[in-house]
């Protein structure tokens, strides 16, 4: 029987944790040195084992052992507590790069509407795509006509792809499968056919779906896919196809982000027309045009059909509108894509006509109209103490206006945000009675008084009487509702308050949980919305589960994928995957030190994208030019700057050097990430100014690219990005814009090569060129 000690050091063996001997020699041998982790350098040693000089071997004495075990326990908790605040911080920049890209998402949609007002056609070729793409077109066609264009458009006989007849059946779902695992496309003719029966499909359902679970065994519910086909596959394969045996619920977000949404939509889609009563869909925040245009799959789309891509968009927008809202399993499980408010009531959502909600980014135009009305009324009133418009498309613009007025920075302040996309984006799809961008800045109002935003202050003769204000028209109502399934977080903290940090929907708390399922008769609410690193996470006393389904969503390794499963007795079983091809070797530091390399390359960025106003704001700081500032000051400056809410004190070695004096080196934030070829034309300011917008430009011109040849004319260019720049406050005159624009068209035709204009912004890390270059 092995002694206790030699026990101990066979274990630490198998995890690298080294001291050993051989029974065979007397003398103990020399010790094995730990694998090089990061921060780790010692060798451990332990004098265990001491030999006399007749040979004879003295075991060690039970304190020495123990001594050893706790050593080696302490070294390795460090080490995996080291592991996990990296991983953490990692995280954490991930989704907070990932809200500001929302809340940029946000700007740009009040900026479409305000194009829409104020952009001139200049081809005179009809309506344009982007109010095609931002309002409701009346197709003047009929069903009946529609249905057979579609049928009429002839397939060539090169086409080698999957060829679908309807009623679909078994053998067309396979083929799809089948078609798209070798990466095939399917015709656009079929695609057409598939979204304009799902349509019809989708109008006979309710917004609310009442699903029971003593028709099948369990149901299988998925989370965010995201583009991400190989997830999908995955699940099919572990858990089954759909059929009346095994019914699925996938809760939103099919599309954007990955490189495969048209395959994702068109299988699903498929399987709803295959088997309407065992396969459901719930609208995500990403089932919406605008949305789209932002996080790729309108690009996907027109890239892969050239020739129906429009009208594919179009039929699209129907589709995602008439989506069901939420689902209801024996009437105690909810599922909905986000979650809830304290306004959520799901008989009123069940009479909302959610067609008209082509996108949650836009209050309804009456409604809009509504408001500014009221807002107009109170700012007339200069008794009321404020000018307040409730749109939040009025309010952005206000506040845009009022950032320009200050200054940069100010040491009891904050930076600018006239320049920031993510930091001056307004959380233009919060709840009208709150605005999100005043609640950072100021508690609310106590309960026990009369929030500005809940009366109105009406003169009366020489007095004020307060009147409660018009009830808000129904079609803000049921806009709110949507906004508030499709966009809301649980938080722990108890309360309701607008999601101020990805600009839309509300943070939820257990008290506001408990209260609808209360109400409704509930015992769970499940909801996706936000990637979680195991797959799914519990919260408020388990009573709300939040799934997610798309594996690697951030990085290759980054998190599990997972789907749950839910029987009569509704006890949740939980299933995780993870798609891996390049990590699946890799140990669990390599995986943190490669999604950790990624993460600090697109804060890198971020903090590039707003140099000029840092570099201000260190300066501020900087008194005697001498290039250094203190820690604390350093770590205000960048969240005042891009409040990403980061442990930026944490990030600072991996972000900027210390001096000798211990003080941060702030001009090295910098050093390792630059611009690509500049322009010639272009200043230093300006091409910052590009950059920093380049994601939000590249839509924009993607859309006035109406046949998506990479060409845009210069007059068009010089329209667009004067209405850009005048939308957000950027200052730059007409003649730095026709310079820009006559310098950037190459060939002297008069159009301009859009996609050789951004990969001029685009930034250049400079560490990865160097080991391109030495590689």
């Amino acid at each position: 029987m092995k002694s206790r000690t030699s026990r101990i050091t066979e274990i630490h063996d198998q995890k690298q944790a080294v001291p050993s001997w051989d029974a065979a020699h007397p003398l103990p041998l020399r010790t094995k040195r730990v694998p090089q982790k990061r921060g780790f350098t010692q060798m451990i040693q332990f004098n265990l084992i001491t030999s006399h000089t007749d040979g004879s071997i003295k075991q060690p004495s039970p304190a020495l052992t123990i001594k050893a075990a706790i050593l080696i326990q302490r070294w390795y908790r460090r080490y995996v507590a080291r592991l996990e605040m990296r991983r953490r911080y990692t995280w954490n920049i991930f989704q907070s790069i990932e809200y500001a890209g929302e809340q940029d998402q946000l700007q740009l949609s009040s900026f479409f509407s305000f194009m829409l007002d104020n952009f001139t056609q200049i081809n005179g070729n009809g309506p344009d795509l982007i109010s095609h793409l931002l309002d409701s077109v009346v197709d003047p066609l009929t069903e009946e006509v529609k249905q057979l264009k579609y049928e009429q458009i002839v397939v060539a006989e090169s086409y080698s792809g999957p060829r679908l007849s309807f009623p679909l059946s078994v053998t067309d779902t396979n083929a799809l499968l089948s078609a798209f695992k070798v990466e095939q496309t399917l015709h656009g003719k079929y695609v057409l056919q598939i979204l304009y029966e799902t349509k019809k499909l989708l109008k006979q359902m309710p917004n609310v779906i009442y699903l029971s679970t003593s028709y099948a065994k369990e149901i299988t519910i998925c989370g965010d896919l995201h583009g991400s086909l190989d997830d999908l596959l995955l699940i099919f394969y572990k858990n089954g196809l759909p059929s009346a045996e095994n019914p699925y619920i996938f809760n939103g977000d099919f599309v954007d982000r990955g490189k495969k949404s048209t395959e994702i939509i068109i299988i699903l889609f498929a399987f709803l027309l295959l088997y309407p009563d065992h396969m459901h869909l719930n609208r995500g925040n990403h089932e919406d045009h605008i949305m789209n245009l932002r996080y790729g799959f309108t690009r996907e789309v027109m890239q892969k059909y050239k020739t129906h891509g429009r009208e594919i968009l179009q039929l699209l927008q129907d589709v995602f509108s008439l989506l069901p809202l939420a689902t209801v399993i024996d009437n105690k499980v909810l599922i909905v894509h986000g979650g809830i408010s304290d306004k959520t009531d799901l008989n009123f959502l069940s009479t909302v006509e959610r067609h008209k909600v082509k996108s949650a980014l836009r209050l309804p135009k009456r409604s809009v109209d509504h408001l500014n009305v009221h807002a107009s009324s109170r700012s007339s009133s200069r008794h009321s103490g404020r000018s307040r418009s409730d749109s939040p498309h009025t309010s952005g613009r206000t506040s845009r206006a009022s950032r320009r007025r200050k200054k940069p920075f100010t040491k009891q302040g904050s930076c600018s945000s006239s320049s920031s996309s993510s930091s001056s984006s307004s959380s233009s799809m919060c709840s009208p009675r709150v605005s999100s961008r005043n609640t950072q800045r100021r508690p609310p109002p106590s309960p026990s008084l009369p929030s500005p935003t809940d009366v109105l202050q009406v003169p009366f003769l020489d007095s004020f009487v307060s009147l409660e204000p018009p009830e808000p028209p129904r079609e803000e109502l049921e806009w709110q509702q949507v906004v508030d399934i499709l966009w809301s977080d649980p938080k722990n903290q108890i309360g309701c308050s607008p999601n101020s940090f990805r600009g839309g929907g509300c943070y939820f708390g257990p008290d506001v949980t408990q209260t609808l399922l209360q109400k409704h008769g509930l015992c769970l609410l499940i909801r996706s919305h936000e990637c979680k690193q195991e797959g799914y996470e519990l919260c408020h006393n388990g009573q709300v589960i939040t799934i997610f389904s798309a594996s690697n969503y951030y990085e290759e390794g980054s998190n599990r994928g997972a789907y749950v499963k839910l029987g009569p007795e509704l006890i949740p079983r939980f299933f995780q995957y993870q798609v891996s091809r390049s990590t699946r070797k890799l140990t669990l530091h390599q995986k943190v030190r490669v999604a950790e390399g990624s993460a600090l390359r697109a804060l890198k960025e971020k903090l590039y994208a707003h140099r000029s106003e840092l570099m201000a704001a260190f300066q501020q700081y900087d008194i005697d030019n001498t290039g250094c500032i203190s820690t604390s000051e350093w770590a205000q400056v960048v969240e005042s700057c891009l409040r990403l809410d980061l442990p930026w004190r944490t990030l600072r070695p991996r972000l900027a050097r210390l001096g000798a004096d211990g003080n941060v080196e702030y001009e090295t934030c910098f050093e390792d990430i630059s611009l690509g070829e500049p322009i010639p034309p272009v200043t230093q300011n300006l091409a910052e100014t590009l950059y920093r917008y380049r994601t939000d430009l590249e839509i924009i011109f993607n859309i006035i690219d109406k046949d998506h040849s990479g060409q845009i004319s210069i007059e068009e260019f010089r329209q667009t990005w004067k209405l850009f720049s005048s939308h957000l406050g950027v200052a730059v005159n007409d003649k730095a814009i026709d310079d820009m624009a006559r310098s950037i068209d190459f060939n002297k035709d008069g159009s301009i090569d859009f996609n050789e204009f951004l990969e001029a912004f685009r930034v250049v890390h400079k560490l990865d060129v160097k080991e391109k270059q030495q590689g």
